[in-house]
């Protein structure tokens, strides 16, 4: 029987699907050693697809060093941690990996959360807080989880225009230099494709006195010299306060992290209760987060194909005339503007093609700016590249005649 309350959530849900942002999950079987196939559960039946939209970016994921160590770490302390990291939860993988996250990032000290999502969070929240009246200059694009924390804290907070580093500038100087200030920005926007100035945004925060908060989870393993993201790239991981991570993508496990300066760590380690109060990530998650990031800054093949294939892409995309979002970074956007067509077009992708792109809908952006966003590995190869380009101009001039006889 529905109650007046659930009538409440059956109305939010049918107003959702009726704009065409109805979030549907597709069921998926991995299949280690051949990603990016993978099976697509329909009803009854089992379909070979090509997946493209996949965040474990580098394929490490099934990379044998990281399955190996797994399987020893699960063997070794079996399924769980057992307890928060302060109640029994902190292992001997837990302490390697947050010692090797400090190291890939030449920081002090590193902090290992349960997701990126939640290092952010709870970081920012705890952090902004105890700095004295403490303003937080946050870009335009920042991702759900660091709008969340700088709301948590409560602190004052200005917006700075996207990547405009004259627009920072112009608000920095509003105010006073003894006054606690944060910029608050990610190096590669996921959405967009495009690559923040971090150098430009480093020299403005020692100019301010501003303290930096730099989301890399898009980019650690996937730039630098040894995968520590966009400011080794850069060269100013030093001028960086605080280098927010996660091993989720190209790590290919799960979890986020923070690397800073001892105190900085140490004081949200001791204050945070979005860390105190959560169970510790499974040893073996950890153990394979260590092996994929010490791989990866040894290892600079696997985003050196990653790149290659990202650039062969655009490439393709837009000899096809498609409407790609050309951006720096291994992120590959194609706009389509429509949550319904959005959503067609992923459809008759997926069950026309066995080609797997998710549409990406408000409120990940913005109303109007629906895209399908491609993630090439360096698994993809040339053939499903250009199955895909074929199957997307069929599939957009089809979508277009319909639009016009609509």
């Amino acid at each position: 029987m529905k109650t007046s309350y659930t009538l409440h959530f059956s109305a939010a849900l049918a107003k959702i699907k009726a704009e065409g942002r109805y979030r549907y999950f597709q069921e998926l079987e991995r299949k280690a050693g051949q990603f990016p196939s993978a099976l697509h559960y329909r009803e009854t039946t089992s379909t070979p697809i090509t997946v493209w939209c996949s965040n474990d970016y580098l394929g490490m994921g099934q990379h044998p060093a990281v399955l190996a160590a797994m399987h020893t770490a699960l063997d070794q302390c079996g399924a769980g941690a057992g307890g928060t990291r302060n109640i029994s939860g902190t292992t001997l993988y837990h302490v390697a990996l947050e010692k090797e996250l400090a190291a890939v990032h030449s920081k002090e000290s590193a902090l290992i959360f349960s997701s990126g999502y939640v290092a952010n969070e709870t970081t920012l929240s705890t952090i902004a807080k105890l700095l004295p009246e403490c303003v937080i200059f946050s870009d335009a694009k920042n991702h759900a989880s660091m709008i969340h924390g700088i709301r948590e804290s409560g602190v004052e907070k200005v917006i700075f225009r996207h990547n405009d580093t004259a627009h920072l500038e112009e608000l920095l100087q509003q105010y006073p230099e003894n006054r606690a200030k944060m910029i608050v920005f990610e190096s590669v926007y996921s959405m967009e494709g495009d690559i923040a100035p971090v150098a430009e945004i480093c020299a403005l925060a020692k100019k301010y006195h501003a303290f930096t908060y730099l989301d890399e989870v898009h980019a650690v393993g996937m730039y630098g010299a040894e995968g520590g993201g966009i400011a080794q790239q850069k060269g100013v991981q030093q001028e960086v306060s605080l280098i927010q991570g996660t091993l989720g993508k190209a790590y290919g496990v799960v979890g986020g992290y923070i690397a800073a300066d001892e105190a900085v760590v140490d004081y949200v380690r001791s204050a945070a209760s979005g860390f105190i109060f959560t169970t510790a990530i499974p040893p073996a998650i950890a153990a394979g987060a260590l092996a994929s990031v010490r791989h990866l800054r040894q290892s600079s093949l696997e985003r050196a194909q990653q790149q290659q294939n990202a650039s062969r892409l655009k490439h393709l995309l837009e000899q096809a005339g498609l409407p790609v979002m050309v951006g720096e970074s291994h992120i590959v956007p194609l706009m389509v503007g429509d949550a319904v067509r959005c959503k067609a077009i992923s459809d008759a992708l997926l069950y026309d093609y066995n080609i797997y792109v998710q549409p990406i809908n408000y409120p990940t952006v913005p109303k109007g700016t629906e895209r399908l966003r491609f993630t090439p590995s360096p698994t993809h190869t040339e053939a499903m590249m250009q199955e895909l380009v074929t199957a997307l101009k069929t599939v957009f001039a089809e979508r277009a005649e319909e639009k016009k006889t609509a």
